[in-house]
């Protein structure tokens, strides 16, 4: 689509429908019992682990509905502008910009993969995945907690409607 159009067009962005679903991730991610209960670190990288967790809950949960494949991609396009956005604030410029959010995409990309992987049964645990991948606070039972906390989400979500996960009423 040309500048122009963009500018000028009159339908309503696709991405902002989903805004309600990504204000709700991010209430979800940002829940202190991941940090107390679930021993992630309340850090800057723990934070972004939790998020990244919990957005993979329900991008995974997206995916199993046709109907809820292609707004899967704009709540994916929600994270990208709110860590750009985040990014920027924190001082980056854009030399270093686009490869930072290489790197980003590529961590949530390869979490994705090993979450859905753990999920399906088919390879390592989820603990062993959490273990890998989120900055735990208590090394010994802090991924059976998380793990355990993720495994909640991801049967709530199971059990959510393709209608309520749109509106974010998770």
């Amino acid at each position: 689509m040309s500048f122009f159009k963009r500018l000028f067009r009159s339908e309503p962005d696709p991405k902002e429908a989903l805004r309600p679903l990504w204000h709700r991730t991010v209430v979800l991610a940002r829940d202190p019992e991941w940090f107390t209960t679930r021993n992630a670190q309340d850090t800057l990288e723990g934070r972004f682990d939790v998020l990244c967790a919990v957005l993979s809950m329900i991008l995974l949960r997206m995916e199993r509905a046709d109907t809820l494949k292609a707004p899967s991609v704009h709540l994916t396009e929600l994270f990208v502008e709110d860590i750009d956005g985040q990014l920027r604030e924190a001082g980056l410029g854009d030399p270093t910009l686009g490869k930072k959010m290489g790197q980003v995409m590529s961590v949530l990309g390869g979490r994705l993969g090993a979450y859905r992987e753990a999920l399906s049964g088919g390879g390592e645990t989820l603990e062993t995945v959490v273990a890998r991948n989120v900055d735990l606070g208590d090394e010994a039972t802090g991924a059976t907690d998380f793990a355990k906390g993720l495994q909640a989400l991801h049967a709530r979500l199971a059990e959510t409607s393709d209608e309520a996960i749109l509106r974010g009423n998770i």
